[in-house]
């Protein structure tokens, strides 16, 4: 695994893993983003593979995230911010366009879509990001330097006054509560499927004292962020059987195509947030 222990301003560091791997909080790569016209965002970055990207970002009560030519908030991915604390205003600078997410919301928005990210609390913001196609194919910094700068910034759209919500436009960022989800049963896994996309899928998922998932393969690299109790995973690769102990903020990295299970062995439940990318199924 490469480890950054140091905030740095500039080349986003990509956490690797050879296969199956606990990610404890502690080992987590730290990074600070932005500069002094976009704001700064504290990074906790869990996994950066070829096939999926997920962190921890942090931004303090009434902070932004805004952009600068050098960090434009422009990407060629899908991307998830799914709120784990405080209040999420997220707005599309160049359409006017404004969606709020508090604790266990998430909002989706795709290629292409300007976004500044607003603390709408008195509380710490945090937000658990998926992000696919990942920072490796080029679809961050490097694409965002590839689009037209964005000089012109609002934050209200005047067109819909008059006619909201009868004729409601088609929306570039996509809020996901849990009466939006997919529901599914693995086993004893309660999963709720938040998003999918061809790129990304995004999932709760909730095991009950005593249960267990089924085994599964995916169809791409599999990134886990634990958000309450204790969960335990069973994998199986070419280094043999790995079996683990995870804890609330602690991540978990599996590749496309390893057998593994999820546990509670706890007493309480165990509750998490997964990503997979690019497909949920290796069918």
């Amino acid at each position: 695994m490469n480890n950054e222990s140091t905030p740095k301003i500039s080349g986003s560091p990509r956490p690797t893993y050879a296969g199956p791997a606990a990610i404890p909080y502690q080992n987590v790569t730290k990074f600070l983003w932005g500069d002094d016209e976009s704001g700064h965002v504290a990074d906790w970055i869990y996994a950066s593979t070829d096939l999926i990207h997920m962190l921890v970002y942090a931004i303090p009560p009434a902070g932004q995230c805004l952009h600068s030519n050098e960090h434009r908030t422009i990407f060629g991915a899908d991307v998830v911010y799914f709120v784990l604390d405080g209040c999420l205003l997220l707005a599309n600078p160049e359409k006017g366009e404004i969606e709020i997410a508090n604790s266990g919301e998430a909002i989706l928005f795709r290629k292409d879509t300007w976004h500044h990210i607003f603390s709408h609390s008195t509380k710490q913001l945090r937000v658990l990001e998926f992000f696919a196609p990942p920072p490796s194919t080029g679809a961050s910094r490097a694409y965002a330097k590839t689009r037209p700068y964005l000089d012109q910034i609002r934050y209200t759209d005047n067109s819909q006054l008059g006619i909201w919500p009868e004729q409601e436009k088609e929306k570039t960022l996509h809020l996901r509560t849990e009466r939006d989800y997919l529901w599914r049963r693995e086993g004893d896994a309660l999963i709720g499927i938040v998003v999918s996309t061809e790129h990304l899928t995004v999932a709760t998922l909730s095991i009950l004292p005593g249960g267990k998932s089924t085994k599964e393969i995916r169809g791409g690299d599999e990134t886990l962020y634990v958000l309450e109790g204790v969960l335990h995973v069973l994998s199986e690769s070419d280094n043999g059987v790995i079996w683990v102990e995870l804890n609330p903020g602690d991540g978990y990295y599996c590749p496309r195509g390893t057998l593994h299970q999820y546990y509670n062995y706890g007493s309480d439940m165990a509750k998490a947030v997964v990503g997979v990318a690019p497909n949920w199924s290796a069918e």
